[in-house]
């Protein structure tokens, strides 16, 4: 397996090569081959791939960030209670997160993980954000986030959320 020096996360663009892509769940394997350039074109979604320096067409793995806003109300009260009593408060979703088959267990889901994060802490200066949420698609996603720190919701276990606060403070252990 090549190095993660060689490997950098860019935009889904049209010379990646998106049917070649399987990660085992046919949800995020459509996603990816079908909807993502859409997505993008319309600007529902910002998907980026994870694709190695020699073989730039080749899709390792993919996540996709999108404007969000969540009821005030549905976030535990300890959260709550520390930001503005706004009915809603802007977020960001971290919609899907994915890794080819072939590449599982080599640390790549973390590696898109913790790239979506410091894009959203960077950008969080110019558009407001109070958290990443992700709406888990198993239990084993649930386990992934949870592992990072993610905080479940309340009424929705396959829900979770990570906090601005949290991310600043891990993008700038990061740096």
């Amino acid at each position: 397996m090549a190095e993660a020096a060689s490997w950098f996360i860019e935009p889904l663009a049209r010379h990646h090569n998106r049917a070649a892509f399987s990660c085992g769940n046919e949800a995020l394997d459509r996603y990816l081959k079908e909807i993502a350039r859409q997505d993008a074109r319309r600007h529902v979604a910002a998907p980026f791939v994870l694709i190695e320096q020699s073989s730039p067409k080749t899709i390792l793995g993919y996540y996709t960030l999108s404007a969000f806003s969540v009821d005030l109300g549905d976030l535990p009260p300890e959260v709550a209670s520390k930001l503005p009593s706004y009915p809603i408060v802007p977020a960001t979703l971290l919609g899907r997160l994915a890794v080819d088959s072939r590449h599982h267990g080599h640390g790549i889901g973390e590696l898109l993980l913790m790239d979506a994060l410091q894009r959203v802490n960077k950008h969080s200066s110019q558009i407001a954000t109070v958290a990443v949420i992700v709406d888990a698609i198993d239990q084993n996603a649930v386990e992934f986030y949870k592992h990072f720190e993610f905080i479940p919701f309340p009424n929705r276990h396959n829900r979770l959320f990570l906090p601005m606060q949290t991310i600043a403070a891990l993008s700038s252990s990061k740096t």
